[in-house]
């Protein structure tokens, strides 16, 4: 049995710990923010920030929104039992330690017993359960959460201070997904009377964070203020006790322009999602720092619905895989900034498959040779090409208030790569819910995502036939492998590094060898901060945290 508890020498539990390591989270700052930080001099309390973000949540509800920028805003709010460093490694946070069972069946935690929740309420055993039973409810309808729980079968309260989480087989990647917001807590009290009202966010939203609700204007802006009570920071922290910000607010700025453009006039302090292209303008100003973070997890990718025509013909997916001229596609729209991927894992991921690199390159000779072979030998007036008189017509679904990254332009550059080889792609412009619902009942040919996660595991939420979208999962093509759903579920099984790497390779190479996935950029975190911002780090998922940050306006 492995016992956690915290600061202990790092060879304690580093048969764990490395299971989920591959190397030190790739960061890097155009300045070295120790340097910066040490002139600003020591942390202040007080003050406020502003925040411009490209996204605003459809969904505030961390146990059911799928949604980035709902986890990253809501890590303000929402502690976890534990906490993930740079490294991968796990740290206390309202768990003092834990015991994972030699069979990885079940993991206890013993929790700090002076947490409290910003209604008063007090975190212990009953609430993690309360919070977990919640999440796997199906009446919940999580779209993520859940899938993060695996193969949950309950929480068991040992006493106030002591809970015990169990899985109907060996779940490895528990640990990881319980540090990330998604499994954060809500008050029990506010879980119980208004589980319903979650998704809307406002003063429902009950966490033991350092930050609170205090506003929210739809289309403009979110406020969180300072939890003054709070003094239980992760054992990683820079520092403890209440964050040093008085108040942190979102602003939901969509337009690019906009947002830089805000940020560059000092309307706001801070702006996410740097355009690539802005990068090296605002590199060139004294005043402002970029911060970097290369993307862990599924990269941003089109998944090929497998169960449809024309893709349910590898042949087909494979004449579109390498009829798209990916890497001076992602070179001319991201300027250098975002990667061309190769694999479904970006490269900062544990065990990222580099074998991968540069072994499918464009190649529109195979693709048509392909598409011949599959029959789409004849073309029309248009140019695209038909069999038995219908075109080879593909539907990918676009929700344009979704759009971010310029996935519209690389969108344009895709359909006129495949138009060159007879293919047509349609992009019908949805709204969220009605592209949601589509998703789901798997209505389309492809379907665009990515997913920041600093664990592999994901590979096994985007292919494993347990998790297809009918079922609430993320499993975009509908594959249906027995393969894959044994190295997935093997993986996720053991602790033991090489063989989960072994596993995951080769479902890196199955997925990208058998098209069921084209891979098109792994993305930068960029943000942008103004020297006035002392304390910014970003996590392992690249999102930023704020419990650290002050401000040295006055």
């Amino acid at each position: 049995m492995r016992v956690f508890r915290p600061r202990l020498p790092r060879a304690v539990g580093a048969a764990l710990a490395a299971a989920f390591v591959l190397s030190a989270c790739t960061s890097t700052s155009k300045t070295d923010n120790a340097a910066a930080e040490a002139d600003a001099g020591p942390p202040v309390r007080g003050g406020a920030l502003t925040v411009a973000v490209n996204t605003e949540p459809t969904c505030f509800d961390i146990h059911v929104s799928p949604q980035d920028i709902t986890a990253s805003i809501q890590r303000n709010v929402f502690d976890s039992l534990i906490s993930e460093d740079d490294q991968g490694n796990f740290t206390p946070w309202l768990a003092t330690s834990w015991e994972a069972a030699p069979d990885l069946t079940s993991y206890t935690f013993k929790l700090r017993t002076d947490v409290k929740f910003t209604d008063g309420a007090s975190f212990d055993a009953a609430a993690v359960k309360a919070n977990f039973d919640h999440i796997a409810a199906k009446t919940t309808k999580s779209q993520y959460a859940a899938s993060l729980l695996g193969p949950y079968t309950g929480t068991e309260v040992i006493d106030p201070a002591t809970v015990k989480v169990s899985f109907a087989k060996p779940f490895a990647p528990f640990l990881q997904a319980a540090s990330t917001a998604y499994l954060g807590f809500y008050s029990p009290q506010a879980l119980a009377a208004n589980a319903d009202k979650l998704c809307a966010g406002g003063s429902n939203l009950v966490g033991s964070g350092p930050f609170k609700f205090a506003s929210h204007t739809k289309g403009q802006d979110l406020v969180l203020a300072n939890n003054p009570a709070y003094n239980w920071g992760p054992a990683g922290a820079k520092h403890q006790g209440a964050a040093y910000l008085d108040k942190l607010t979102y602003r939901f700025l969509p337009e690019d322009s906009v947002r830089v453009g805000a940020f560059a006039s000092g309307q706001v302090d801070i702006a996410g999602s740097i355009p690539p292209v802005n990068v090296k303008g605002l590199e060139g100003r004294s005043d402002v720092r970029i911060s970097r973070h290369d993307f862990a997890g599924a990269v941003y990718s089109l998944f090929l619905n497998t169960t449809r025509s024309p893709f349910d013909d590898e042949r087909v997916r494979k004449a579109v895989q390498r009829g798209i001229n990916i890497g001076p596609n992602v070179q001319s729209i991201y300027f250098d900034q975002y990667k061309r991927a190769w694999g479904p894992l970006g490269s900062a991921t544990p065990g990222y498959d580099t074998s991968l690199e540069n072994s499918w390159p464009y190649d529109p000779a195979l693709a048509n040779r392909l598409l011949d072979e599959a029959g789409w030998t004849a073309r029309d007036g248009d140019g695209y090409r038909t069999k038995g008189g219908k075109r080879l017509t593909v539907t990918w679904p676009n929700a344009p208030a979704a759009v971010r990254e310029q996935r519209d332009i690389l969108a344009q550059a895709v359909q006129s790569d495949l138009k060159k080889v007879g293919v047509d792609v349609q992009r019908p412009a949805l709204d969220l819910g009605a592209f949601t619902t589509n998703a789901y009942a798997g209505k389309y040919d492809v379907l665009d995502m990515s997913w920041a996660r600093f664990e592999p595991d994901v590979l096994r939420l985007y292919f494993n036939s347990a998790n297809l979208p009918s079922t609430g999962g993320q499993n975009a093509a509908w594959l249906k492998d027995p393969q894959i759903d044994e190295w997935t579920d093997a993986a996720a099984a053991t602790l033991d590094r090489p063989t989960r790497d072994a596993l995951y390779a080769k479902t890196q190479a199955w997925v990208v060898e058998h098209a069921a996935v084209v891979p098109l950029y792994s993305a930068t975190t960029l943000f942008a901060s103004g020297k006035q911002v002392a304390g910014l780090r970003l996590d392992p998922n690249a999102w930023p945290l704020f419990y650290d940050v002050w401000s040295t306006r006055r």
